[in-house]
This record gives C-alpha cells, sequence and structure tokens, in this order.
C-alpha cells in the first residue's frame, strides 16, 4: 500500500512540474474558471509576499505537495503578472486634475450614437442593458433598421450566454429609439459619433451636432485614429470635445479609451469615466496622437509581422507561436478577422504620422485585387467556414511570393533563418519600442495604465501582467541590444527609442516613473 501511496505521489508531482512549466496553466489555477484569485485568498497578500519574500505570511496549507506548489506559484512571474494586472485596473480611477479636484459627475441619462454599424450598434448595446436611454440615428431606413436588428441580436445573443436575464434584455429594447434626423438631440446628456474614418465627415457631424445639442451634451467620437484636434477643429466648445474609444465588440470588450485634447475639460472626463464605469467598462484617460495610446503602441505589431512575412518567413508560422505566447490569434489571422479596408486605412493614418518607422506592406493590396476581404467573405489568409475553425489557405502562398519580390527585403534574395523564440521577439519588442514612446510623450497618466489597456483593449495575456510589466521581465537591455542588432540589419523599423535606450543603458525599468514632460498629454 505504501509503495502504491509512493507512486501515486510520484506521478501527481511529474503532472504538476508538467503543469507548472505553463504560464496558462498557472495562471487558471491562481485565479479559477472566472478570472478571480481562487481558494479565497487575499490578493493583497500575494502582492506582499511578492514585494517582500516572506512566504510565512501565506496560509498554511495541509498537504505537502499542495502547500510547496502553492508556495511556488505565489511567488512566480504568473501570480506578479496577475496581481499587477489587478491592482493596475483599479489605479486607472484616479487621474490628476480630474478626479482630485473635487469634481462630482453630472447624470448621463439619454445618449445618442451616430452610426448603427458594428461599433455604433455595439455601443448602443453597452448603453441600453445599463439602464442609459439610446437614440441611434442613421442616414436612411434601410440602415437604421439594420442597425436596430443588430441591437437586438446583441441582446438576444448576451440572454442566450446567460449575461443577462430575459427580463433585462426585454428592459433594454424599451431604451432605445432610432432616429433620421436630429430632432431628439435637443435634451441628450452626450453624442457618441460613430461613423467611418473619414475627417471630413466627423468635422461636418460635430459642427451640426453643436448647433442642436444642449450646451452641457458632451460630444464624443469613437475613432481610433484620427487627430481629435482635426474632428473638432471648426468647433466653438472645444472643452466639450472627447474621444470615447470602445474595442469591437463594442457590447463585450471591457476597455474604454478616454481620449482628451488640450482643450478638453476635467468634467467632460470625470463624466465619461463615470458612464464607462455604469456600462461595466474600465476606463483609461489618455492623451491625443495618431492611434492614441493601444493603437499607437500595437501598430508596430502587425507591421513587424509583415516584415518577417517579406523576409521569407512562413505567415503561418509566426501567427502559431504568437497565439502559443498568449495572444488570442496572430497578426495575420486579426488582419484577416478586422478586414483589409480596415488594415489599408490605419496603415494609411501611421504611415503619414510616423513614415520613418513604418513598413508599406504590398501584399494586402494584392489580397484585395484576388478578391480576397477575410473573414468578410471567407478567404483571406485562412480559409473561414461556417461552423469550423479557419484554416490555412494555401493558395494565398503564390500571392505572399509575389508580394515578396516586391518589396525585395530578403537579403541576397533568400528566405532568413530564424528561431522560434526571434520571431515571438521581433513581433513584440517593435511593440515594446513604440511603448516607450508612448511614455515618454506622456500619452498615458502611468506605465500600468498601459498595461491595463494592452490587457483589455489587445488580449496581451493577463498572466503575462501588460505589455510593460513583460518587457520589465524580460529586461530592457535584452530588448534594446535586440532592436539595435535588427535595425542594422533590416532598417529604421527596429531603431531603439530614445527612451528605451535611456533606460536600459541607466538599469532602470520601463515601468519606473516618468517625469512629467511640459506637454504631457494625459495629465493636463
Amino acid at each position: 500500500m505504501a509503495f502504491f501511496l509512493c507512486l501515486v505521489i510520484a506521478g501527481l508531482k511529474k503532472k504538476i512540474g508538467e503543469a507548472m512549466s505553463r504560464d496558462d496553466v498557472k495562471a487558471i489555477v491562481l485565479t479559477g474558471k472566472n478570472g478571480k484569485f481562487s481558494g479565497g485568498f487575499d490578493i493583497n497578500v500575494f502582492q506582499k509576499v511578492q514585494q517582500t519574500g516572506k512566504l510565512s505570511l501565506l496560509p498554511d496549507l495541509s498537504i505537502d505537495l499542495e502547500g510547496k506548489v502553492f508556495n511556488e506559484l505565489v511567488v512566480s512571474d504568473t501570480s506578479k503578472g496577475l496581481c499587477h494586472v489587478f491592482f493596475s485596473q483599479r489605479a486607472t480611477s484616479k487621474v490628476p486634475n480630474v478626479t482630485d479636484i473635487g469634481l462630482k459627475p453630472r447624470a448621463v441619462k439619454k445618449v445618442a450614437v451616430i452610426g448603427g454599424g458594428l461599433m455604433g450598434s455595439g455601443i448602443a448595446t453597452a448603453l441600453i442593458i445599463s439602464n442609459i436611454f439610446v437614440v441611434l440615428k442613421e442616414v436612411n431606413s434601410e440602415y437604421l433598421l439594420k442597425g436596430l436588428k443588430t441591437v437586438e441580436a446583441n441582446i438576444r445573443g448576451m440572454v442566450a450566454r446567460k449575461k443577462i436575464a430575459q427580463s433585462r434584455a426585454e428592459k433594454a429594447l424599451t431604451m432605445i429609439k432610432g432616429v433620421l434626423d436630429y430632432s431628439e438631440f435637443k435634451d441628450v446628456d452626450m453624442v457618441i459619433e460613430a461613423v467611418v474614418e473619414n475627417v471630413h465627415l466627423k468635422q461636418t457631424i460635430f459642427s451640426e451636432i453643436e448647433k442642436v445639442c444642449p450646451p452641457h451634451c458632451i460630444l464624443a467620437t469613437n475613432t481610433s485614429t484620427i487627430d481629435l484636434n482635426l474632428v473638432g477643429e471648426k468647433l466653438r466648445s472645444q472643452d466639450r470635445v472627447v474621444g470615447a474609444h470602445f474595442f469591437s465588440p463594442a457590447h463585450v470588450m471591457p476597455l474604454l479609451e478616454i481620449v482628451r485634447t488640450e482643450k478638453t475639460s476635467a468634467q467632460v472626463i470625470l463624466d465619461l469615466m463615470t458612464v464607462g464605469k455604469t456600462i461595466k467598462k474600465v476606463p483609461v484617460v489618455v492623451g491625443n496622437c495618431t492611434g492614441f495610446a493601444v493603437n499607437r503602441t500595437f501598430f508596430p505589431y502587425k507591421q513587424s509581422a509583415h516584415i518577417l512575412l517579406h523576409l521569407g518567413v512562413d505567415l503561418f508560422r509566426i501567427d502559431r507561436l504568437i497565439s502559443s505566447f498568449g495572444l488570442p490569434m496572430g497578426p495575420f489571422q486579426l488582419e484577416d478577422l478586422t478586414g483589409y479596408g480596415v488594415a489599408v486605412a490605419v496603415g494609411n493614418e501611421f504611415s503619414t504620422a510616423f513614415p520613418h518607422r513604418t513598413f508599406n506592406s504590398p501584399v494586402v493590396d494584392l489580397l484585395i485585387k484576388n478578391g480576397r476581404n477575410g473573414k468578410n467573405n471567407g478567404k483571406g489568409y485562412y480559409i473561414y467556414e461556417k461552423g469550423c475553425k479557419p484554416k490555412p489557405d494555401p493558395s494565398v502562398l503564390p500571392i505572399i511570393e509575389e508580394s515578396r519580390k516586391l518589396a525585395n527585403l530578403m537579403p541576397h534574395g533568400k528566405p532568413i533563418s530564424v528561431t522560434d523564440q526571434e520571431i515571438v521577439e521581433m513581433v513584440l519588442f517593435a511593440v515594446v519600442n513604440e511603448a516607450c514612446r508612448v511614455l515618454e510623450e506622456g500619452i498615458v497618466v502611468r506605465a500600468s495604465d498601459l498595461d491595463t489597456a494592452s490587457v483589455l483593449g489587445m488580449s496581451f495575456p493577463s498572466y503575462r501582467g501588460g505589455i510593460i510589466f513583460w518587457a520589465d521581465l524580460v529586461g530592457s537591455k535584452h530588448i534594446y541590444t535586440s532592436l539595435k542588432k535588427w535595425s542594422e540589419k533590416y532598417g529604421n523599423f527596429y531603431k531603439p527609442s530614445r527612451f528605451l535606450e535611456e533606460r536600459a543603458m541607466n538599469g532602470v525599468p520601463l515601468s519606473a516613473p516618468v517625469s512629467a514632460p511640459m506637454n504631457s498629454k494625459a495629465r493636463l
């Protein structure tokens, strides 16, 4: 019997050892299936143990094997990352010169949403399930009906997934009204514009709503990249203009990026933060620039993947490795999901804003010419069939080869030899590099806000703590020397930022507070 017990324990130790080598498994053990720290342990104790190294602060577990593994888990990088994400989310509610100056949030009971497409209908859904009345405006009856049906489908889907009760769904659907003009805008507390990314169109809409909305009304745009100063430049009341950047699908994704200009009032920021919390979002206040904090930080994600592709690396290998790292999908499958029109539009914005560090990949135009548009029409880098997982499409490879010839990046026309680790690092170190510029320019209030935004907006694995936390674990010196090496081989795209170089040379963590620059855009 004793011998049999020894065999069982040895087997358990082996299985636990295998599990403990995987960060995603550690995260599940620590957080349980609902993402909350399991076992009833106080997360503040976890944090104190990690800060002091005193395991004696932990509760005593009866089974020696469990206790040993649990203690190892608590002080693991996975546990530290999860604790960091937990406390970082709570820190986002403190914004200097907004939440600390005695202002009280005003009630927002009625919101107008302009545009009933994917984003507009998602935003409207998030509002009405939180008892905020919505006026949904479209340009014609066909689009309006489609938008209202999408909202209804969103609500029904939430009931089917048991996210909300049937009674709540029925009430929510009474909280929305579709309109084709501005007649219902006379008493709205906020307008959220969610039309296509066209500067002239947005300027026209904002000029119109300024005339018809009450003087206290917040004028918000859901733009994901366009400079807010351009959107509101023709308005008299620019203090009311703010970015309310939701992530798709807007009724599901938990992040709300609140974008302020130098003229946005603190009251408007506070009101929008309060609305964000009411609709169960985590609001992160950021400064105004092309792409704001999240899209600006992550624009090199797909760019670096395209550089690797044109250096001869297999695109499906890149996607597979990035998924193994912990992101829900790789950059090419993500491009399929968002659609190539979005890729072209966003790419143009960034290449205009940052011409010296962007790579204009020929492949997307070639895919469009070939009649592909990703998941939208079932054919992109992958094949999409209803009820099936996406499958790599071998027929895309001749298009890739044509693109490689046009880009002419491969040294001596031959694919580079690169390890799996180097692929992951080339994609993500470029993201860290841009994150460093975002920190230096004061686009975010604190580094942990960027961690929160990366986890909630771009699905960066929470058990890795967010993009900056993870970069500090990897080490700024290694990131800097790697980027420097790649910049010498492959060009300016990988050139290390000044901020990264200074932190690496001085041994200062990337997450350490930045001395506030005079033009700090998130703290104003």
